[in-house]
């Protein structure tokens, strides 16, 4: 089985509810709290690639600081909206487990099951 990291939040329910799917099948992934330790720009690029979708789709809309730095202005680029993630990375959707080439974001937490199959 291919090293699986999971990008990581212990105070959301999905995220827990994750982790606990995973370890429930014996696997012990990497666990990486982002709220802790962002990922860099770079790493976080990594992951959308690996994720198949823009920056956009990745942002917590319903958070305080997606209004606060104007988030939805549509003339935003994907290096601009990467770097309020990073620099914030509470807009980051989460859970994100990564396995190799792919990842997904747990939500609902079963999602984190199609990485296995």
């Amino acid at each position: 089985m291919t090293d699986l990291t999971l990008y990581h939040n212990p105070r959301c329910s999905k995220s827990r509810g994750a982790l606990e799917l995973l370890e429930a099948r014996g696997l012990q992934p990497t666990v990486v709290r982002y709220l802790e330790t962002p990922p860099t720009a770079e790493q976080l690029a990594g992951i959308l690639g690996k994720l198949g979708i823009g920056a956009r789709a990745l942002l917590r809309t319903g958070e305080d600081e997606y209004k606060a730095l104007g988030l939805a202005d549509a003339s935003l680029d994907e290096a601009q909206l990467i770097d309020a993630m990073v620099s914030h990375p509470k807009l980051i959707e989460r859970p994100i487990l990564v396995a190799g080439d792919k990842a997904v974001v747990g939500r609902p937490p079963e999602k984190v099951l199609e990485l296995l199959a």
